[in-house]
């Protein structure tokens, strides 16, 4: 098994709140990274390109190492796609999110993704 932590449904479902807004912050983060006047030239070792460009990209690296301390797998931001390595019969799954699902209701095999999701 690839994850040492496997989340029960009803642990995933309670951090799913908590899940939701780390993914608004990892959006916010992101569009604010895009507009950042000189963010091409920072990455590339060039000018500084602000506070705020810094600031964003603290809460990005901050934001999905929270998350991958908590073993939770950020498929998509845009999406807003997320899983949780859980147990079905003694076998590796993904309990599969979207943040604007009212809770966890599918799951899927590793490397079958969204295509594989299918009904809890």
């Amino acid at each position: 098994m690839e994850h040492l932590h496997h989340w029960s449904l009803e642990e995933a479902n309670a951090l799913c709140p908590y899940v939701g807004e780390c993914i608004a912050l990892l959006r916010a983060a992101r569009e604010r990274l895009r507009d950042a006047p000189g963010a091409i030239a920072m990455v590339t070792g060039g000018a500084w390109a602000g506070r705020e460009h810094a600031q964003a990209a603290v809460d990005l690296v901050l934001t999905l190492d929270q998350l991958d301390e908590l073993g939770i797998i950020v498929c998509d931001v845009d999406a807003g796609l997320v899983d949780f390595p859980a147990l079905r019969d003694g076998e590796e799954i993904y309990l599969s999110w979207l943040v604007d699902e009212p809770e966890i209701a599918h799951w899927h095999l590793p490397g079958t993704g969204f295509p594989g999701r299918r009904p809890l």
